[in-house]
């Protein structure tokens, strides 16, 4: 079983929000991606979107855009961005999807050798960001961040690895520690799968392994329509 990632789709399938008006990265991104899709994944395969899959408002507008995934070969696992906004229920969320779609929020599941777990995230409070409401929001996301390890944990059983999914870098622009990486490390998470980070692009946040943890932005523009392979 092979692990990709693809996050940040924007999808928008009845065309009311094109793309490409944030620059020729974006023309016809969504042709790109799926030919590539189709080119790499098999049925055996796993494909993770870390957020902001569509910019539909309500649940009922974004069947179609669930639609493509269905479409698509591989087990997809998906979480909520910050422009997810028909995303307001994990429940119905899970009622709307295909058979092979998961919808984690807080919470893990097995797949093979693998688990994964996550939840949406924050920005770290720092600099600019670092304001009491970013840093009540951030103190909120720690504890979920913790409850999607402890899910994770309990599915555990004969030392399967663990893949935490998260929309927010889980580090500054400095690529520097924080809680959140300190409690990836506690959990013995082998590798981070985030998005949320568009345009220009420090291409050291691109991969990095820190600490015996190997962290992937997957934002589809920075990966230049591409999915990327999870090792």
């Amino acid at each position: 079983m092979n692990i990709f990632s693809i996050s940040d789709l924007h999808l928008d399938i009845n065309n009311t929000k094109p793309m490409d008006i944030f620059g020729p990265v974006w023309h016809n991104h969504l042709d790109k991606i799926t030919t590539d899709w189709r080119e790499k994944v098999t049925d055996g395969d796993v494909v993770i979107l870390a957020g902001d899959y569509s910019w539909a408002m309500k649940l009922e507008d974004v069947v179609p855009d669930f639609e493509l995934l269905n479409s698509l070969p591989g087990k997809k696992i998906i979480i909520r961005g910050n422009h997810d906004f028909w995303w307001s229920s994990v429940s119905r969320v899970r009622e709307k999807l295909p058979p092979n779609a998961f919808a984690l929020q807080n919470d893990a599941i097995k797949i093979g050798e693998y688990i994964f777990c996550g939840n949406r995230g924050w920005l770290i409070p720092d600099g600019k960001f670092a304001t009491e409401e970013n840093k009540k929001i951030y103190a909120r996301e720690l504890i979920r961040l913790e409850l999607s390890l402890q899910s994770a944990k309990k599915l555990q059983e004969n030392n399967e690895k663990i893949i935490f999914i998260t929309h927010y870098p889980p580090f500054n622009n400095r690529i520097e520690p924080s809680e959140y990486t300190k409690k990836l490390e506690e959990y013995g998470v082998c590798a981070v799968v985030f998005a949320h980070l568009h345009g220009y692009i420090n291409r050291n946040m691109m991969y990095n392994e820190i600490n015996g943890i190997k962290y992937y932005l997957t934002s589809c523009d920075a990966l230049k329509n591409t999915l990327i392979k999870i090792d």
